[in-house]
């Protein structure tokens, strides 16, 4: 019997290949609230409501078409009263949540949110470092007191594995609805929508050194769950793609492509796709020796052909926002730091990232 990594890496295999995405292969999305792709799954699968806003083609059965989405659970409350607290995690604590949905990897889930919340709060996923966890990042980051102050919600996704690095490598990882990592961050993302009242619109990523490769991974699997990204010390999405956990070649900095070859990545992983993409703010320091500091570079060409704005910078701004750091944009899409002197990983600016997410 293929395991199910096999299954899923079939079903990619076959999407990437057909030239019309007529049927949902197993494991893929088939419906849900605002879902424009296919709601037919393939034969031998059926679709399966997780939630209002996502069902799962999974296996039994004969190809089934969608059902309706139900009204099991409300959607999101409008006006400017309190989200649903019969399903919120305690408030001011860290508190871990299960049975989100799919999550084929057993990625952890940590919730904080504050006292108090406006109706439709935004949403924060901010993703650790190899070595450190969920409750680590929590502690050594500022989201969660910030959280109080401006009334957002933030996850923090937890490593599965002993180093604790996520798999940013991965066929499965690197395609959407395809498995891996990524798709148990999704499945956070969609939980908290269909159940703590989260508004879609305002749904944004972060996250240092592995959690910024996953940052940029959720961004190109994962396009239509968020609206701005912000990464400390990653790489391109695709760039460690291999059957190792770890690739040389990118962490060194000699992965070096063309802005199209970049953005083609990108691309591929959700085929099809003509929705909105999250704009893209990227952290790097000159001296990273773990992450070298050409994979900057290669970012900027990624989400500049990505987001269809040019590679030469519109504006450079020297000791932004302190000295040693250089500032420039591409457009209104892309913003790059690039941090003279400074190694692996750049500290985080939690209140430039809220302003990046026009939360504050």
């Amino acid at each position: 019997m293929k395991s199910i990594s096999t299954l899923v890496f079939l079903a990619i295999v076959t999407a990437l290949s057909s030239p019309v995405l007529s049927q949902s292969a197993t494991w893929g999305q088939c419906g849900g609230i605002g879902w424009t792709g296919a709601t037919t799954c393939v034969a031998g699968t059926q679709c399966v409501v997780l939630n209002d806003y996502y069902f799962q083609c999974q296996p039994g059965a004969a190809s089934t078409s969608a059902p309706a989405p139900t009204s099991t659970v409300a959607a999101p409350p409008t006006g400017t009263g309190s989200p649903p607290t019969g399903s919120l995690p305690p408030a001011g604590v860290l508190t871990q949540v299960t049975n989100f949905g799919p999550n084929p990897n057993n990625v952890g889930m940590f919730v904080y949110r504050p006292a108090t919340l406006p109706s439709k709060p935004p949403l924060i996923v901010a993703i650790h470092e190899c070595t450190a966890s969920a409750q680590i990042y929590f502690s050594s980051t500022q989201y969660a007191t910030l959280a109080n102050t401006h009334g957002f919600i933030v996850i923090y996704p937890d490593a599965p594995r002993s180093g604790k690095c996520f798999d940013v490598n991965t066929p499965q990882t690197l395609s959407h609805n395809g498995g891996g990592d990524s798709q148990g961050i999704a499945s956070m993302v969609t939980f908290a929508i269909a159940n703590y009242g989260v508004d879609p619109s305002r749904v944004f990523v972060t996250g240092t050194s592995s959690g910024a490769m996953m940052t940029n991974v959720m961004a190109g699997s994962y396009p239509e769950l968020f609206a701005a990204a912000s990464a400390y010390s990653g790489v391109p999405f695709g760039c460690f793609a291999g059957p190792n956990a770890w690739n040389s070649q990118c962490s060194t900095g000699e992965l070096i492509q063309t802005a199209q070859q970049w953005g083609n990545e990108v691309r591929a992983a959700y085929p099809g796709y003509t929705g909105s993409r999250p704009k893209m703010m990227l952290w790097h320091g000159t001296a990273d020796t773990t992450l070298a500091y050409p994979n900057y570079g290669e970012e900027i060409k990624e989400w500049t052909n990505v987001l269809g704005v040019s590679q030469t910078a519109t504006t450079t701004a020297l000791n932004n926002p302190q000295s040693a750091y250089t500032k420039t944009t591409y457009g209104d899409v892309v913003v790059g730091y690039s941090a003279a002197g400074v190694g692996h990983t750049v500290p985080v600016h939690e209140t430039m990232d809220l302003a990046w997410f026009g939360i504050a």
